[in-house]
């Protein structure tokens, strides 16, 4: 195996100029590939990393009747008998954060607008999300304060601020009547966009009295450990809660129209590197057609003296093999590099403008996901063995006489 090795790659090297071409038409379209991949996954990343952050989480327990009707009326009791069971259902649960949530009338004595009211605990909160380091004016309300943080927006639509009166006017569990004046402390630039216009935060306890559901929760979100281990410990807890009115669900299941709307967004990427790939077929082809029809005379020779078919074809095999290796180690090495150095790309001007008013950062996140880098050597490996068909089949068909004659 060793001297068919040696073969392959002193034959990829008799016409340099050739082979090094080749390999640089692989790194372009593996470059290329990535990049598009990164670019695209990496603003998907920030948006879903923020969603489940701020929004729904990882894993979420709910009452069973809670996702057909987010109503109050279906809020669960929450103690901490249920908090032991959600951590002894699996050790790899890092954080849990009660939440209370519904929708209620935000007013400043003239305006009024629609707010999304939650009730947290803004250690655990904090600790989840980092909530504290969105805050922009005034301070976070401890957990047994009677005060509210709003969100920038929605201070700028009430016209209100820091150390003003805040009316809240709704309904609470059961048809009861739910509203207050609340003191507001802070202002926060929520990093949601929609949430930013309609936000305000309650102490947990605070939102529980304010909508009469004393230990009640709407949602309690969990985090794992890692992103990865979701799913298992999504099981995990369906079993412990098999037999309840609790329900877990994962992220995925929460938000599917977000993540119909990704596949949709790259499929373009998609489309563009399958032609990139293709294209880049047919130059690889190419050469492998000149190497093959340049050596018929040396094939002749070979099996005239004895070299069976199927190690000849085995030495060419290797060398596609080799020149395709090196063209996507080099491509992911470099694209890696590129995209480190260039992480994250930060936006000016009017495109810059546009993305701010989207309620996103001006910047182009890069993602560095393993399966984007490692998917190309598949591709080009797909595409290997399919050039290799030609030598292969033209070694298996070749009259030894016309071959050494030629």
């Amino acid at each position: 195996m060793l001297i068919y090795l040696k073969l392959a790659w002193r034959n990829i090297w008799r016409k340099r100029r050739r082979t090094a071409i080749t390999i640089s038409a692989i790194v372009f379209a593996v470059i290329i590939a990535i990049f598009m991949q990164s670019i695209n996954r990496g603003s998907y990343e920030v948006m879903i990393d923020r969603m489940v952050s701020f929004s729904i989480g990882y894993l979420q327990l709910q009452d069973f009747r809670y996702d057909e009707e987010s109503s109050l009326d279906n809020a669960f009791y929450y103690d901490g008998e249920v908090r032991e069971q959600v951590l002894a259902a699996d050790n790899r649960i890092s954080h849990i954060v009660p939440r209370i949530e519904t929708f209620m009338l935000a007013a400043n004595g003239g305006y009024t607008r629609g707010a999304i009211v939650l009730g947290i605990d803004p250690d655990k909160e904090h600790r989840f999300n980092g909530i504290r380091s969105y805050k922009t004016e005034g301070r976070f309300f401890e957990p047994d304060e009677h005060s509210v943080m709003l969100s920038q927006g929605m201070s700028d639509r009430l016209q209100l601020g820091v150390g003003d009166t805040l009316i809240l006017i709704g309904q609470g569990r059961f048809g009861m009547s739910a509203s207050g004046l609340f003191e507001i402390t802070g202002l926060i630039e929520h990093p949601i966009r929609e949430m930013n216009n309609q936000a305000v935060y309650l102490p947990l306890e605070t939102a529980q009295w304010l909508l009469s559901a004393d230990d009640h929760l709407t949602a309690l979100l969990i985090s794992p450990e890692r992103e990865r281990q979701t799913e298992p410990v999504a099981s995990s807890l369906r079993q412990k809660f098999e037999d309840g009115e609790l329900a877990v669900y994962t992220w995925p299941e929460l938000m599917p129209e977000l993540l119909e709307l990704m596949e949709l967004d790259l499929a373009g990427p998609r489309f563009i590197t399958a032609i990139l790939y293709v294209v880049i077929g047919f130059g690889f082809f190419g050469t492998i057609l000149t190497m093959t029809m340049e050596r018929l005379r040396e094939f002749g020779v070979l099996l005239s003296v004895g070299m069976k078919r199927g190690r000849l074809a085995a030495v060419v095999f290797l060398e596609t093999l080799f020149i395709s290796i090196i063209g996507v180690l080099v491509g992911m090495a470099a694209a890696w590099l590129i995209l480190w150095l260039i992480n994250p790309i930060r936006l000016s001007g009017d495109a810059a403008q546009a993305v701010l008013d989207m309620g996103f950062d001006a910047i182009l996140p890069m993602s560095f996901a393993a399966d984007q880098f490692y998917m190309q050597g598949l591709f080009v490996f797909i595409i290997a063995m399919v050039v290799f068909l030609f030598p292969l089949i033209k070694i298996f068909r070749l009259n030894i006489l016309e071959a050494a004659r030629s």
